[in-house]
């Protein structure tokens, strides 16, 4: 495995303000592997992937990330491990503007005062089509470009695993099936193993796993899934919530402005209408 979660807790706040985002979660993730991590808004999904990164610290239970217990680690040994053994994806690319794709992309090691394996660098650039990009800064690219160049990034010092926050939130349909492909292809072709946050069924879809998260627990955990199922499940667990979503109190609903007699509506908060 190359992540594993165990009786995994992450609650905020206290006493009655307390928010239990992550319920006694258990879940491994095997090498080699691409799996997407869905659910609705505040059903935990982020927190579960931040917290398997190392980003945010866990109330309880164990996570062995790459055969060492991540929860007994310092800062220090944290910052470590992500450097090394840990590559992030993010939606909004994270490029630094005045570098170069490939000054971009070796920057991890530049910050580590390491030096790219060649080879592995010349493989992440043919298999992610970047060949000819590589002296363009990201003004000069596209979206989907600058994704790639992101990805490249993330698997340049060999991870462990990789987790990908949104990666297609900032793209157009025609992108995002391009970076979804190109993630795909790392896992098939580079052997990489991922993790990706996404709201899309779609992108879901590209993963050769998908796990969807309600109410901080995981309720369903498809194999191969299809655009349609993840879809319908994702819309079965939106209407669970809503439907027991407690009613407005009383005190409530007598909180909402009411606009003075003859106003347009357009006199009202957007939050009110």
């Amino acid at each position: 495995m190359a992540v594993e979660a165990i009786d995994l807790v992450k609650d905020y706040g206290e006493a009655d303000n307390v928010v239990h985002a992550l319920r006694g979660v258990n879940v491994s993730f095997e090498r080699g592997r691409f799996t997407a991590i869905m659910g609705p808004s505040g059903s935990g999904k982020s927190t579960l992937m931040h917290t398997l990164a190392g980003l945010d610290s866990a109330t309880s239970g164990r996570i062995l990330l790459d055969g060492a217990d991540i929860t007994t680690m310092n800062d220090k040994q944290l910052t470590l491990l992500r450097r090394h053994r840990i590559g992030f994806i993010f939606q909004s690319f994270n490029l630094l503007p005045m570098f170069t794709a490939e000054q971009n992309i070796v920057m991890p090691l530049t910050l580590a005062g390491e030096k790219p394996d060649r080879k592995w660098f010349a493989l992440l650039v043919d298999t992610l089509g970047l060949r000819d990009r590589l002296n363009h800064r990201p003004s000069e690219m596209s979206g989907g470009q600058q994704q790639r160049v992101a990805i490249a990034r993330a698997l340049i010092s060999k991870p462990a695993v990789v987790f990908a926050d949104e990666p297609t939130g900032n793209l157009d349909s025609s992108s995002s099936a391009e970076v979804l492909e190109f993630l795909r292809r790392s896992v098939r072709d580079l052997g990489q193993t991922i993790i990706m946050v996404t709201h899309d069924a779609v992108a879901a879809s590209y993963a050769d796993r998908a796990i969807v998260f309600a109410d901080g627990r995981i309720v369903a955990d498809e194999t191969s899934p299809s655009a349609e199922r993840m879809n319908d499940l994702l819309t079965s667990q939106r209407r669970r919530s809503a439907a027991m979503a407690p009613a407005p109190t009383m005190a409530q609903l007598m909180d909402v402005p009411v606009p003075p007699q003859g106003a347009p509506a357009r006199h009202m908060r957007q939050n009110d209408r």
